[in-house]
């Protein structure tokens, strides 16, 4: 049995509860629900270095079972639930297994949906999900710390769901592992990952919201809408490109990220962005580790970011820093409450608010 999980040590606003759903979900990434009613459905869950789809069968806000439904693939990060069929990325394809909600003990063969997305896999993994509009949102992550891409990388896309049809959301994006539509407006938001290699304090994580198809974002020529590259800046100015609605923090590695849509947190709490930042792998003092909470106001600007969940990063009296979580991805649930996935302990964890 997996080690139990030191849950005392996260903390969340006065109010909030946070219990573990599992911690049976080896490396888990993206989350997405399934067919859910009367509080019993399915979680499929993602995953990077262990190449598995999960399935996760809930009742009554407890895990009944966990499932493999996948195996074997190349960093099957994202996954993406409409209809009845599962979407999985798996680097330059993107895979689909139907009628999954009832065949977790005999899942189908994957179908490929498409294969023609580039095969690097430096930044290629996927966060993938359906907008609004019915299409399946793909970033195609940077295939390098530092580069000059072809115009096949460092974008979002988005396609058909059977794969006939791609077009360019977003450009100048290195790795955007999140990404949610305000439900006020459905305008696209999504976070990007900033380089490394340019010190503990540069450049940060960027929050970025798009107004216009096709808008470029900086990289790899400005970096947080304020800081030329070293060695792509030149000839070029911060104001050729969108800066970000906020800067997250140098080196947090923001994740998932999605607007809050129930109605179990406060009133206050309704249209925020939650964002899980995984935490930082070479800033000589970490930092992230912990789920933050931005606020916009009505015309789409931030009014500020907070912690919301805190803990996965100790530090010992000694000077040590412990890490013993790292959040991935947050998702809604039906009944209001929110699920954070953490690909360290391989654990879902479930937030909930009663006064």
């Amino acid at each position: 049995m997996p080690t139990p999980l030191p849950l005392d040590l996260l903390q969340v606003p006065p109010g909030f509860h946070i219990e573990l759903l599992t911690h049976a979900v080896p490396n888990a990434r993206q989350m997405a629900l399934g067919r859910y009613a009367n509080g019993r459905g399915v979680l499929y869950v993602g995953s990077m270095s262990a190449g598995n789809v999960y399935a996760v069968e809930l009742e009554q806000n407890r895990a009944k079972a966990v499932h493999i439904i996948a195996s074997g693939l190349e960093l099957p990060v994202g996954v993406a639930y409409r209809d009845g069929q599962l979407y999985i990325s798996a680097v330059s394809r993107i895979l689909r297994l139907d009628g999954i909600d009832d065949r977790l003990n005999h899942p189908p063969k994957p179908i490929v949906a498409t294969d023609r997305f580039p095969t690097e896999t430096h930044h290629g993994w996927k966060f993938i999900a359906f907008g609004p509009d019915g299409w399946l949102y793909v970033p195609v992550g940077a295939p390098c710390n530092i580069c000059n891409p072809d115009a096949r990388h460092a974008n979002i896309q988005r396609m058909r769901a059977d794969g006939s049809q791609t077009e360019l959301v977003a450009r100048g994006v290195r790795n955007s592992v999140g990404f949610d539509w305000n439900p006020v407006d459905q305008s696209f938001w999504f976070t990007d990952n900033g380089r490394d290699m340019m010190g503990d304090n540069l450049p940060s994580d960027e929050l970025n919201h798009v107004t216009k198809s096709g808008q470029h974002f900086g990289y790899p020529y400005c970096h947080q809408g304020d800081t030329l590259d070293p060695e792509f800046g030149a000839g070029h100015t911060c104001k050729e490109f969108v800066p970000p609605a906020v800067k997250l923090g140098p080196h947090v590695a923001a994740l998932g990220m999605r607007f809050y849509t129930g109605h179990q947190f406060p009133p206050e709490y309704r249209n925020n962005l939650f964002i899980a930042e995984h935490g930082s792998w070479n800033r000589s003092k970490k930092i992230g580790y912990r789920v933050v909470r931005v606020v916009l106001d009505h015309n789409n600007r931030v009014v500020r970011q907070e912690p919301f969940i805190e803990g996965w990063l100790q530090h010992r009296a000694n000077g040590a820093e412990v890490v013993w979580g790292r959040p991935v991805d947050v998702l809604n649930m039906p009944d209001g409450s929110l699920l954070v996935s953490d690909d360290l302990a391989g654990a879902i964890y479930r937030v909930s608010y009663g006064p």
